[in-house]
């Protein structure tokens, strides 16, 4: 797992670690490689997809390599849709939060459907959770996660119908499909 955010996506991926339903899998190892905390989408896939071929080499037990990052809005991260295309090609999931990992935070709270900044998305969220800014509320998060995929899933597909595509669809969030991955290991495994 290599995640742009230092605080609260490896706080919210500590959560989940502890939850049952990911813990009681052997399967399922969720490691979050801090010395690439606070960098860039393209420095991230970059560093995952050298993992990714080191684990390869290593014949290694891990199926998956994940990076979770944002698009940032109002100004975005540069080279996204490279990122995007490096990880695609190196075997790289990624999970993208659009405009920024709040909104998938904010989606175990409420449907969100118009687009927003990620200043908005923070202002959001503190209504859910006044104490977001001291740091995140993972055991919350983890009750309301099979409702924020819903929601997330549900953006998704109105984007697809609507025909925007990335950067451009916001709000969106990927990270119902690391869910599933993490929760469901048997049917998303080789």
């Amino acid at each position: 797992m290599f995640c742009e955010g230092r605080r609260t996506e490896p706080d919210y991926l500590k959560a989940l670690k502890r939850e049952p339903a990911v813990r009681d899998l052997a399967s399922v190892d969720i490691r979050i490689h801090e010395d690439t905390l606070g960098s860039a989408p393209l420095t991230l896939v970059k560093a995952a997809a050298d993992a990714r071929a080191r684990y390869g080499q290593d014949q290694s037990e891990i199926d998956e390599v994940w990076c979770l990052f944002d698009v940032e809005w109002p100004k975005n991260h540069p080279n996204l849709k490279e990122a995007i295309a490096l990880a695609k090609r190196s075997n790289v999931k990624v999970a993208v939060s659009n405009p920024c990992f709040e909104l998938w935070l904010l989606l175990h709270f409420q449907d969100q459907n118009a687009w927003l900044d990620t200043n908005a998305a923070k202002r959001l969220l503190r209504r859910h959770d006044d104490g977001y800014d001291k740091g995140l509320n993972g055991a919350s998060c983890m009750l309301l996660r099979a409702e924020a995929a819903r929601r997330a899933r549900s953006l998704e597909g109105r984007h697809r119908d609507n025909g925007t595509s990335f950067p451009n669809n916001n709000p969106s969030s990927g990270m119902h499909r690391f869910l599933e991955a993490v929760e469901r290991p048997e049917t998303n495994s080789k």
